[in-house]
């Protein structure tokens, strides 16, 4: 089956979810520090989780985060699977200067990516996920 083919419309991603020690401390870094927006929440306490899904535009359009709270587990040990959420940023030093004055964690500033001329940054949201700021991006593979 070749889905670029299909009539249904095609396939997109739609989010990434995290897993968060504080929910109201994550939607306050993802929004505050990195601008986005509380799309929706849904609680479900007999299930005993909450969901936030954040993001810079409609999830019609927009792929965006999943913040998840378990009740009662304030840590996850990351691993060493994940890597990053990237954003697309207009200039990764002024970004990374912008969650600095936010109280963000910037955990590598603003330089070209190893073996290449793409300007990257990281930064760090409240649990230890990555978040790779990545300047005037026009070429997606780097």
């Amino acid at each position: 089956m070749s889905w670029s083919n299909s009539s249904q419309a095609p396939m997109r991603i739609l989010h990434t979810m995290l897993r968060v020690g504080n929910l109201q401390r994550s939607i306050d870094f993802y929004t505050d520090v990195l601008g986005m927006k509380v799309l929706r929440t849904t609680d479900r306490p007999e299930q005993k989780y909450t969901l936030a899904f954040v993001g810079f535009g409609d999830e019609s359009q927009h792929a965006v985060l999943e913040l998840t709270y378990n009740y009662g587990v304030d840590h996850y040990e990351l691993g060493t699977a994940f890597g990053h959420v990237a954003i697309a940023v207009p200039d990764a030093a002024a970004a990374c200067a912008a969650v600095r004055a936010k109280g963000g964690a910037v955990t590598r500033e603003a330089g070209p990516v190893k073996g290449g001329t793409t300007v990257i940054a990281f930064v760090q949201d409240p649990d230890g996920y990555k978040i790779e700021l990545i300047e005037n991006q026009s070429n997606p593979s780097r």
